[in-house]
């Protein structure tokens, strides 16, 4: 007697179909896995087996062989256990086949028969519903699975409660897309950040065209509280972006509750972080932190701190907007498109330029632990800004702008680069700072004063191919950040808004 099942297996984000067959042969007794299972896999017949006997049902006393095909692609995950254990009810003919052939199945079985929540199942329901398939999912991943569309979904909390569905004894209703409860955002608010006029105007401009920014200044002075300013000053994720995004955290096990994120990520990895732990990878690939930031903040603190080789593998995220892990067996790509903000200290004691505080190695000691950064990865940061000691005058005067006032503005010039990009047919870009090619050209055409000063800098200066068109992505958002304010929109850059760019980045003169 022989039953299939469809189930998936995942390489990144791409879900690839599995199909669990389940057969029953004469023979001696015995339980076996093949299709390249992992060790997770491998240990699903134990699982299987006592959920099924928690419901009163054994195993025969025959040969039982599952094979999941494609033969010669790995299956890993705990995913595999609820499909192969309504194989075998199918082949005992507890439940008929053809209820299952329209299904896609995912779950975790406990022994007590409890289907628990497993990842990956946003993006196996979009998965199905392109195949025109139902799905089977864990009651923990029912409300996540019905962010798919229109998909006829069973989200049992048991092994039992399925059965009875299928033989018609109990009915399971669909469940309901529902959002994260989290509503606003919990960290600190800009008007707490006393003083560091220059560096709020920075993170803003940061924030409006999504540019990379770098943050120097020594101890205490404010750095990591600024960068945990900017979520509360960036615009909630589009239902696209927070679809992508979701798919991502439900592959990685993360997703809250099964609900679908609407709130930016903010991921600030200690400096001791792997190479894997940050770019994706390991025994069973997954999602890093580049990826789990994807349309939002990836904040470095004491950037110098971070292994070379770690900081330099964010150089081609940086660039492409994906992750790409290579393996012997398979190369997996996660989407990446994060915005870096990091921050340092000038030197390793921190206080360079300060007399009183300032270690005896000054100035050898800023050269050394500066030079920890490339110049490559310094080239694809569009802001860098150095942020001063606090001053006792700053501390006792009245707040500042609140970041729900800043957020305002940062929502309009969204806006106006969401209309933009939109006049372009298939344009996938969303803020100035991933502009390239003809549109980078078309929409950030400087004026004449503006090119003579742009041609100067180039000739004068060490400034890069690279540089050059980052420079004019930041001068066209400081422009949108004008014309916000103003309710009128440049076509054309202006000296201003260059000369504004240029004092953001490190250009070295002859």
């Amino acid at each position: 007697m022989t039953a299939r099942v469809n189930t998936v297996a995942f390489q990144g984000i791409d879900v690839k179909p599995v199909d669990v067959q389940v057969q029953i042969a004469g023979g001696l007794p015995a339980f076996n896995i093949v299709g390249l299972p992992d060790k997770a896999v491998a240990e699903s017949k134990e699982r299987v087996r006592a959920a099924l006997s928690s419901l009163g049902l054994s195993l025969p006393p025959k040969r039982l062989t599952v094979n999941l095909a494609p033969a010669d692609l790995g299956k890993e995950g705990s995913h595999y256990d609820l499909p192969i254990a309504l194989g075998l009810l199918a082949a005992m003919e507890i439940i008929p086949k053809e209820e299952l052939a329209e299904y896609l199945v995912l779950g975790e079985l406990s022994l007590d028969a409890s289907i628990r929540p497993v990842a990956g199942v946003l993006p196996a329901a979009m998965h199905a519903g392109a195949n025109d398939n139902r799905l089977i999912c864990p009651e923990g991943c029912g409300r996540e699975a019905a962010w798919a569309g229109d998909l006829d979904i069973l989200a049992p909390r048991n092994l039992l409660q399925l059965i009875n569905h299928i033989k018609g004894t109990q009915l399971l209703s669909r469940p309901e897309a529902r959002l994260d409860g989290e509503e606003t955002h919990k960290g600190p608010d800009l008007s707490e950040v006393r003083g560091q006029e220059s560096a709020k105007r920075a993170l803003e401009i940061a924030a409006a065209g999504g540019h990379n920014m770098l943050m120097s200044g020594p101890p205490g002075s404010g750095k990591s509280m600024l960068a945990a300013c900017l979520p509360g000053i960036l615009p909630p994720l589009s239902p696209r972006e927070a679809l992508e995004v979701s798919m991502i955290h439900s592959l990685a096990g993360t997703l809250p509750e099964g609900g679908l994120l609407k709130r930016r990520a903010f991921r600030d990895p200690h400096h001791s972080a792997s190479l894997p732990a940050l770019i994706g990878g390991g025994h069973r690939v997954r999602p890093g932190e580049i990826s789990l930031a994807h349309n939002g903040v990836l904040f470095l603190d004491e950037l110098p701190e971070f292994n070379r080789s770690t900081l330099e593998s964010l150089r081609q995220p940086l660039e492409t907007g994906e992750a790409l892990v290579a393996r012997a067996n398979a190369h997996v790509t996660f989407p990446a498109r994060f915005q870096l903000i990091a921050a340092m200290n000038p030197c390793r004691c921190g206080h360079l330029g300060d007399s009183d505080l300032e270690c005896s190695k000054a100035p050898r000691c800023a050269s050394d632990y500066q030079a920890k950064i490339s110049g490559p990865m310094l080239d694809r940061i569009d802001i860098q800004v150095d942020v001063p000691a606090v001053r006792a005058s700053d501390l006792s005067g009245p707040p500042g702008e609140s970041s729900a006032a800043v957020a305002e503005r940062i929502a309009r010039v969204r806006q106006i680069q969401a209309e933009r990009f939109a006049r372009y047919e298939g344009c996938t870009i969303r803020v100035n700072a991933h502009a390239n090619g003809k549109i980078l050209e078309e929409i950030a055409m400087p004026d004449e004063e503006a090119k003579i000063l742009l041609n100067k800098t180039m000739e004068n200066a060490k400034l890069s191919a690279r540089g050059y068109f980052r420079l004019l992505r930041l001068a066209r958002t400081i422009a949108d950040l004008e014309g916000a304010a103003r309710d009128s929109i440049a076509d054309r850059i202006g000296k201003a808004h260059i000369a504004e760019a240029l004092s953001y980045r490190r250009i070295a003169l002859d």
